[in-house]
């Protein structure tokens, strides 16, 4: 799972009983060399599905990390694009990768833009906002973009049952309430916290008109349906 050049298992001990933040912050020169930063599949199949949508002008990489998704909206923007996370070491190594881009530490449950974008992304971050944290960060980006705004990001099919994958993201949410259980500070982060359906309505609820597209080209499953869509949330 990890490259010669990616974190020990004992980094990864010490970056799983740190802070989010401080757990990011430790693991940030070595994280893209690791599983967990997102796919180059993923990304081109956002940008794709994303072409038809605009034009956009400015963008906004939210919880952007290394800045994976900055190269999304390198893409798709004409503008200024920018990044904010609050993990210090993630925003330096995203300042090495994409020196074009604006970089803004801050907790995205509290941003302060105000209809500054035309189109904010956000990949692989949304396991570490408690559902009912989750709000706030779509209050927020719905703040953050101008009238006809997109605010996109993929989402994987739920595995069935029977499938590895299913008991593997099961297995890991149940370590991680333990784990945060019995060790403080907590770390937050989790798979099956974002059902589709809930995650609509929280979008809906912020103000957003809300569609999905099919993400084709990442596969998909024994019955034919898309491993992966990416929400389309748009600003009225």
């Amino acid at each position: 799972m990890f490259s010669p050049r990616g974190p020990s298992l004992g980094e990864l001990a010490v970056q799983a009983l740190s802070s989010v933040e401080r757990g990011y912050d430790l693991l940030a020169p070595k994280f893209d060399h690791t599983p967990f930063r997102t796919p180059e599949a993923i990304l081109d199949a956002t940008v794709e599905a994303l072409a038809g949508q605009g034009p956009f002008d400015a963008g906004l990489d939210v919880c952007c990390g290394t800045g994976a998704g900055l190269r999304v909206l390198r893409s798709l923007c004409d503008g200024e694009i920018t990044g904010v996370d609050f993990s210090a070491g993630m925003l330096e190594q995203a300042r090495a990768a994409h020196p074009e881009a604006a970089l803004v530490r801050a907790d995205v449950r509290e941003l302060t833009f105000a209809a500054e974008f035309d189109l904010a992304v956000t990949f692989g971050a949304l396991g570490h906002f408690l559902p009912a944290e989750r709000p706030a960060v779509f209050a927020g980006v719905f703040r953050a973009l101008r009238p006809g705004g997109v605010f996109a990001f993929p989402v994987p099919a739920p595995p069935p049952l029977t499938s590895f994958s299913y008991w593997a993201t099961a297995g890991f949410d149940l370590v991680m309430r333990i784990r945060n259980a019995v060790w403080r500070p907590p770390f937050v982060m989790y798979y099956r916290t974002m059902p589709l359906a809930a995650v609509r309505a929280e979008l809906g609820v912020a103000g957003f008109a809300v569609t999905t597209a099919e993400l084709p080209g990442l596969g998909r499953d024994q019955g034919g349906d898309p491993r992966f869509r990416l929400i389309v949330a748009r600003k009225g």
